[in-house]
């Protein structure tokens, strides 16, 4: 009735059957199952040869040109990284120095306009800077100019779109000030150093000394009264000098700041409404 193929076909898939039962239900072939693992574990590993010899050639044996492409690409990718890792904490610092510049600016009685510094005077001797304000902002010559930290200079030369400010600190300026501990008026002159401001003609006898915090007096009135200029940090009398040597600290950052205030006094405010 079968053929014998199908026979033997039959006979094989019901052995195979009763194997699986008996494996599943019993430990009886646990010892085959290991001897058949342990005598085929040759072949296994001489057929993962071909795939080994492939993944150590794909590593070893790779193109020299791809590999400098790959490296070119991924320092460049690194020093991508990187740069947009230090424009992060620039801009980080940057919110910071503009908040400290606008409490600067709750703390004044006066109208101020934010302006930016777009470049510096390529002589040493000249302590002026460029901001991106000018006339067509209502910049003035004369105006003063601010950071967080104090008194920057004033503008002396106004264009459409930006100024030029001369620093405190520059050897041609000089600006009226008093102690604001006890009202000693005097006068800071520039020393052709960004760190460093010069008392001049100040009597032995006067009361100023060491840290004490001197204020534009407002006298002249080209700054207004109040602004933080500096901060005595050394005084010396000199044998035989009428006057003491007394250095200030500038309170502004002038070889650093790079967003500041223009200030336009109420004085000036009344003179721009009436013209």
């Amino acid at each position: 009735m079968y053929s014998p193929l199908l026979r033997r076909i039959l006979i094989l898939a019901l052995l195979a059957t009763a194997l699986m039962i008996v494996d599943r239900s019993t430990s009886w072939l646990q010892p085959f199952r290991m001897g058949a693992d342990y005598l085929l574990r040759p072949l296994n590993w001489i057929s993962g040869v071909p795939r080994n010899i492939q993944q150590w050639s794909d590593l070893n044996l790779a193109n020299k040109d791809q590999l400098a492409d790959d490296n070119k690409r991924l320092s460049q990718e690194r020093l991508i990284y990187r740069g947009r890792l230090q424009r992060m904490s620039e801009l980080a610092a940057e919110n910071l120095r503009l908040l400290q510049l606008l409490n600067a600016s709750e703390l004044l009685v006066d109208s101020v306009l934010v302006t930016q510094v777009i470049g510096v005077s390529p002589t040493p001797q000249r302590h002026t800077l460029t901001i991106d304000r000018g006339s067509e902002d209502g910049a003035y010559v004369g105006q003063p100019l601010l950071d967080s930290e104090g008194l920057m200079g004033q503008l002396v030369t106004v264009f459409t779109s930006h100024s030029v400010a001369l620093l405190i600190t520059d050897s041609s300026h000089a600006l009226p000030v008093k102690v604001l501990r006890n009202g000693v008026r005097s006068i800071a002159e520039g020393s052709a150093d960004f760190n460093l401001l010069n008392l001049r003609f100040v009597s032995p006898t006067a009361d100023i000394k060491l840290g004490d915090q001197l204020l534009s007096s407002g006298l002249g009135g080209r700054f207004p009264a109040g602004y933080p200029v500096g901060r005595v940090s050394s005084i010396e009398q000199k044998p035989g000098s009428v006057f003491m040597d007394i250095e200030v600290d500038p309170s502004a950052l002038l070889d650093r700041s790079t967003h500041l205030l223009l200030v336009f006094t109420s004085d000036t405010s009344n003179r721009m409404r009436s013209n």
